[in-house]
């Protein structure tokens, strides 16, 4: 995602992930930064690359750093009042976090920063309305859809149905964005939000076809390759179907391997893996260190070599 501010009554925003920060330069102001996670291990970051360096480099501009993922780095700045920093367990979501007070403690900001999902967009609407929610129910929409438990509420389920469908467009973050600043008005545009939910049933049901695919690797645990059809499918809702089959899932895309587990059930994977931070029920490495990740879980030797090298794809002809 090409990395521009779009400007939003009066507050530039960059929509952005704890691998692809905006340029500190090209942030206008003092900074605040909302629902993005200090960077954990993989594809080549780590946290003094990435996270660290940006926060060195705004310096004395950065006046907020407001989010709930695990990190061990948070120690690094419990004694700055700029971070505001909780753990997945103690805020499912980082818009409860906002509050009017909070907003009004870091006084004028200029630049907010977000992460590009619902969550993130949330935050930052709720910190341009001085710390009120978007709509009644908002925050408990964005607990619902960062921990998968729960129901959304109608005007959550439009919005993360959109999201999950084109989680890159910029045109429809930005847009969604200005809806949640408005108050999410019915007599505002939704078009655009429905027009964008209405393509999520395919890859919901192509996740169905993938996930009949899963195969028991371990205790509590199953795996499907789902690289053949990269793009095709939502992984979201493979990972919850996996789920239904064992309290693990793993999903090999590509380079990628995603693990997940519901939220509250115990299950830490930065802890079993090593890693530094992220989502406890949440992760994702690099193919190269699935076989590890499999033995740390207690999964076979048989099984992880099973996985260390798959099978060759069955020959179609006759």
């Amino acid at each position: 995602m090409k990395q521009t501010l779009a400007v939003v009554q009066g507050f530039h925003v960059a929509l952005a992930t704890p691998r692809a920060l905006p340029k500190p330069d090209a942030l206008p102001g003092r900074v605040a930064v909302l629902d993005i996670a200090f960077i954990a291990e993989g594809g080549g970051r780590n946290f003094e690359k990435t996270t660290l360096r940006f926060i060195d480099a705004l310096g004395e501009r950065l006046a907020a750093w407001v989010d709930h993922h695990d990190s061990r780095h948070h120690e690094r700045y419990a004694a700055d009042p700029r971070f505001v920093l909780a753990t997945k367990a103690e805020h499912g979501a980082c818009p409860e976090m906002i509050s009017p007070a909070l907003v009004a403690r870091f006084a004028h900001i200029d630049t907010i920063v977000c992460h590009t999902d619902f969550d993130g967009l949330a935050s930052a609407a709720k910190w341009i309305r001085a710390g009120h929610e978007p709509y009644p129910g908002c925050d408990a929409d964005a607990r619902v859809v960062d921990t998968c438990t729960g129901e959304l509420g109608a005007i959550g389920r439009r919005i993360e149905r959109a999201l999950r469908a084109q989680p890159r467009d910029r045109a429809l973050l930005e847009h969604v964005l200005g809806l949640l600043v408005l108050g999410a008005r019915p007599t505002d545009s939704w078009e655009p939000v429905d027009r964008m939910a209405a393509g999520l049933a395919p890859l919901e049901q192509q996740a169905a076809h993938l996930a009949m695919r899963y195969e028991p690797c371990g205790e509590g645990l199953v795996v499907v390759d789902a690289s053949a059809e990269a793009g095709t499918y939502d992984k979201t809702a493979l990972l919850l179907l996996g789920q239904e089959r064992a309290l693990m899932a793993a999903v090999i895309d590509g380079d990628t391997v995603t693990f997940a587990a519901p939220f509250g059930s115990g299950v830490d994977f930065v802890a079993r893996f090593g890693l530094s931070g992220g989502m406890p029920t949440r992760v994702s490495i690099r193919r190269s260190e699935l076989a590890s990740a499999l033995r740390a879980l207690g999964v076979s030797e048989t099984m992880v070599l099973r996985w260390e090298r798959p099978p060759p794809p069955t020959s179609l002809e006759p």
